[in-house]
């Protein structure tokens, strides 16, 4: 399913915030040194080099791009995040892995691409019935399509509460949302993939 900032526990119990995960830690040391290289090439103007960066990356920026943004917005949104790359590389300066800065650029341009799409926050009861009586008639389905099938403003709020480590505060800042709508998106988001995770009635 490839979460990939680890496992999402907080569906276990509604703590107020996760610990934060680095994700130069998911390199190794070797592939790690090799992407840093490639970043500093590409630095330089090497295009050759964005693209070995880009193969490698491409694929955990896109997965975070479908779930902020849906999968009807994720290639473009994507192609947004490397764009920005090129432009910004001159601007690493080597303190972090190139990975991990790829990922807060990819993050950051996401926020600002999601605080621009007006994310409907309400009248969406008819997509969480559906998704409750789905698992009340025991199609359970995997994680991430769980999280895919989420309305788009709780959604939001899962990932980058849950998966990516912001808090609410964070989150309400850089989407224009009250704190308190943050909170309840959030319990919203769990309660449904409680719902769509679990195996069906009693007894099944």
């Amino acid at each position: 399913m490839g979460i990939a900032a680890g496992s999402v526990k907080p569906l276990d119990s509604d703590r107020s915030e996760p610990e934060r995960t680095d994700r130069g830690d998911a390199d190794t040391d070797a592939g790690g040194a090799a992407l840093d290289g490639a970043a500093r090439a590409a630095a330089r103007g090497d295009l050759a080099a964005f693209e070995r960066l880009h193969r490698a990356t491409v694929a955990r920026v896109h997965t975070l791009a479908r779930r902020l943004l849906g999968a009807a917005h994720a290639d473009e949104a994507t192609q947004e995040v490397y764009l920005r790359a090129w432009r910004g590389l001159a601007g690493w300066r080597g303190e972090a892995r190139a990975t991990t800065w790829l990922h807060r650029l990819a993050r950051n341009t996401l926020i600002n691409l999601l605080a621009r799409a007006a994310l409907p926050l309400d009248g969406e009861a008819e997509v969480a019935e559906q998704h409750a009586h789905e698992a009340r008639a025991g199609l359970r389905l995997e994680l991430e399509e769980a999280i895919e099938a989420l309305p788009a403003g709780a959604r939001a709020v899962f990932v980058l509460h849950d998966v990516e480590g912001c808090s609410h505060e964070e989150i309400a800042a850089r989407l224009g949302l009250a704190v308190g709508t943050s909170k309840s998106q959030l319990h919203r988001a769990r309660m449904l993939l409680r719902a769509a995770l679990s195996e069906g009635p009693t007894g099944t």
